[in-house]
């Protein structure tokens, strides 16, 4: 393969071109772009199998043995980054990267017009995907907004239910999962469960806020539905569509 060196806000992507002159992206390059944490091979291994590979890329150091993105492999990886740099660099590889690797490459033609259509058409659909995906965010929000603000006030905690403490301490000790996991699956991820109640806190004449109440069944299979759709990475890491940050702890199905 052919090393053909890019620079994008000043920062290298490397692009290697195979024996057909199609080029493949060094993964790392692209994932520190994006300011991920590169982790290896599993930032990218939800990328389907034949759009990922591994190549030999020269280095200062020698050549090192690297993760790479077919084109195909790429746009996929771009398109599902919650990240706000992912469309500009998704812009620049399909006006700039391609155009350039298929004039100057082994390729050795341009793109057609049918091609420069196809890439921008799937740009298009990237943007509009993303747009109707922060909508679908808004007004999740707004309708959760307008939900809180029916919550019922109590005096006490009635049998049955349980605050953000104790959900977090339960949690963890049913599912291993971390405090920072449990707060997005009451707060962010699709189908947080809303407070029952505001419990009013005994202290309130010096200044002690009112605080929220779940039910505990609906706690607990609100969680177990959330492991299920978990994917295990080691014994005890996961990753779920929905956690952006990658990797996190959970029990191992052994002690479940």
């Amino acid at each position: 393969m052919n090393l053909v060196p890019f620079s994008f806000k000043g920062a290298p992507i490397r692009v290697v071109t195979d024996d057909l002159g199609e080029p493949w992206f060094v993964a790392k390059d692209i994932a520190e772009q994006l300011e991920y944490v590169w982790n290896g091979t599993s930032r990218i291994e939800h990328v389907p199998d034949q759009w990922r590979g591994v190549t030999s890329v020269v280095t200062p150091s020698g050549s090192q043995q690297m993760a790479v993105l077919s084109e195909q492999g790429l746009y996929f990886f771009l398109g599902r980054s919650d990240k706000p740099g992912a469309l500009p660099l998704q812009m620049w590889v399909a006006g700039e990267v391609i155009p350039s690797i298929r004039k100057t490459g082994s390729y050795q033609r341009p793109m057609t017009p049918a091609e420069q259509l196809l890439v921008q058409a799937q740009t298009m659909v990237t943007l509009e995907r993303q747009q109707a995906e922060q909508q679908v965010a808004l007004e999740r929000v707004e309708d959760r907004t307008a939900r809180l603000e029916q919550v019922r006030y109590l005096d006490s905690v009635p049998s049955g239910f349980e605050t953000i403490t104790s959900i977090r301490d339960r949690i963890n000790h049913r599912h291993g999962l971390p405090v920072w996991v449990v707060n997005a699956v009451m707060r962010e991820v699709s189908g947080a469960p809303l407070p029952f109640a505001m419990v009013r806190s005994r202290h309130a004449g010096e200044g002690g806020q009112p605080f929220a109440i779940w039910p505990r069944a609906a706690i607990t299979r609100r969680f177990d539905q959330f492991v299920a759709q978990c994917v295990y990475v080691t014994a005890e890491r996961a990753t779920h569509p929905e956690i952006p940050q990658d990797r996190f702890k959970i029990k191992s199905r052994s002690t479940r």
